[in-house]
C-alpha cells in the first residue's frame, strides 16, 4: 500500500467509524445528548470533508493508485452505513430506507466490481443523479445526526425529507445502473 496523503486521509475515515458510533453509547451523565448529537455530527462531517479532499489531493497531487481507488469507496460506505445504523437505533431513520441505501450500495458496487472483471467500468461509472443522491444522502445525514432546531429551521423534518429524497434517487439511480449493465447480465 502507498502510504500517501490521499489514502491517509481514506484510512482516518475508516478509523473514525467506531469513534463515531461510540459518541452515541456514551452514558447520559458524561455526555448529554445535544453534545452526543453535535460530536457525532462533527465526526461525520470531518468524514465527509475527507473523502472530498482525498480525492482532490490524489488528483492535484498525482498520488492516484488502485489501491485508493479501491478503498475509498469502501470507506465511504462504511460510513454511511454506520451512521444509518445508528440513526435507526435512534428512531430518526426507517429500517426500510436504511436497507434500500445499503443494498443499492452494496449492489452497485458488486456490479461495479463485475462490470470492471468484464472491461466495461466505464459504463457503470458514478453518473450525476448518483452525485445528487449522495449530496441529498449527506445532508440528511448530517441534519439527523445533529437532531437540534436551528433558529427556525426544523432540522429532523428537513433531514427526514431529504432521507426520503435519498431512498427515492437511489432507487431511480440503481433502476439506471441495472438498464446501463442489463445486456452484460442477459449476456451472461
Amino acid at each position: 500500500m502507498n502510504w500517501n496523503i490521499p489514502n491517509i486521509l481514506t484510512w482516518l475515515r475508516i478509523l473514525s467509524i467506531p469513534l463515531f458510533v461510540g459518541v452515541f453509547y456514551c452514558p447520559e451523565s458524561g455526555l448529554p445528548e445535544q453534545t452526543r448529537n453535535l460530536y457525532a455530527t462533527l465526526i461525520f462531517a470531518f468524514a465527509a470533508l475527507t473523502d472530498w479532499l482525498d480525492g482532490y489531493l490524489a488528483r492535484a497531487l498525482n498520488q492516484t493508485s488502485s489501491f485508493g481507488a479501491f478503498l475509498d469507496p469502501v470507506a465511504d460506505k462504511l460510513m454511511v452505513a454506520a451512521a444509518l445504523i445508528v440513526l435507526v437505533e435512534f428512531d430518526r431513520v426507517g429500517a426500510v430506507v436504511a436497507v434500500i441505501i445499503i443494498g443499492r450500495e452494496i449492489a452497485i458496487s458488486a456490479l461495479r466490481e463485475w462490470m470492471a472483471g468484464l472491461g466495461k467500468r466505464q459504463s457503470v461509472a458514478v453518473a450525476f443523479l448518483g452525485k445528487i443522491k449522495t449530496t441529498s444522502q449527506m445532508i440528511a445525514i448530517l441534519f439527523l445526526l445533529y437532531y437540534q432546531p436551528i433558529a427556525m429551521m426544523d432540522v429532523p423534518r428537513i433531514g427526514s425529507w431529504l432521507m426520503y429524497l435519498a431512498a427515492a434517487l437511489t432507487l431511480i439511480s440503481m433502476a439506471n445502473y441495472l438498464k446501463i449493465a442489463w445486456p452484460q447480465i442477459r449476456e451472461r
